[in-house]
């Protein structure tokens, strides 16, 4: 496994958010992190980053233990995030918001050309200020910002939120193609069906504990548990 998290709990403060929350991600796997809002799902992607580390529990990474690693060493390392705000650097340009991801890890760097098949119009945008860009677009940097990155793990929360359908199919592409080059995807998602067409397997997360974890055929194929642990 190359993300292998092991009953985390994980507080603000002295509020608790995770209640020993457990879960791995192979190499090549895609996992959708699903639940309720509130129910602990960016807190975990947060906790495996190192922003709001644990107090009890471990995350270990390719086979390294980062449970008390900082944030940077973790991104170093080979974990990338898009978070659901994208984090782009408004006032420079696409093509300097890229070229400040670029490093060197462990594993395979993407180039630009393979970011530019997968969103085509990313290559028109290279000269605009990232400020002046749809959300869609800026979901684009946002994305192959990270696999500039040399990621083994990518994790992505709500990456299809707010966003036209079309670009909603690329980001999809983009996580298959992750798959395809062995990389591990851990994808926090809102809408179930988008999460299901893609993932391998699926976590439930209701008020920051393990709900249920199997394969996502099980959620596909049966539409009184998806309602019973999704409503959906």
């Amino acid at each position: 496994m190359i993300l292998e998290v092991a009953n985390i709990e994980t507080y603000y403060g002295e509020t608790q958010a995770l209640f020993g929350v457990s879960l791995s991600v192979g190499a090549g796997e895609v996992v959708a992190l699903l639940g309720a809002n509130g129910a602990g799902k960016t807190t975990t992607l947060r906790s495996i980053l190192g922003l709001t580390r644990p107090r009890r529990g471990s995350i270990r990474f390719a086979g390294r233990d980062v449970t008390r690693a900082p944030t940077h060493e973790i991104a170093r390392a080979g974990i990338g995030w898009v978070p659901d705000d994208r984090r782009v650097f408004p006032t420079l340009s696409v093509a300097r918001n890229l070229g400040l991801a670029e490093k060197v890890t462990p594993f395979r760097q993407w180039s630009l050309k393979e970011c530019y098949e997968v969103f085509s119009a990313l290559e028109y945008l290279m000269d605009r200020d990232c400020e002046n860009l749809s959300g869609g677009e800026m979901q684009m940097v946002a994305i192959s910002r990270v696999l500039l990155g040399a990621p083994g793990l990518v994790l992505l929360d709500e990456p299809s939120q707010g966003l036209a359908p079309k670009i909603v199919q690329d980001v999809m592409r983009a996580i298959r193609k992750l798959r395809d080059d062995k990389v591990g995807v851990l994808v926090v998602e809102q809408n179930v069906d988008t999460a299901l067409s893609v993932a391998d397997r699926v976590c439930v997360l209701d008020r920051g504990t393990m709900a249920w974890t199997g394969p996502a055929q099980a959620l596909r194929d049966d539409a009184a548990l998806r309602r019973k642990l999704l409503a959906a």
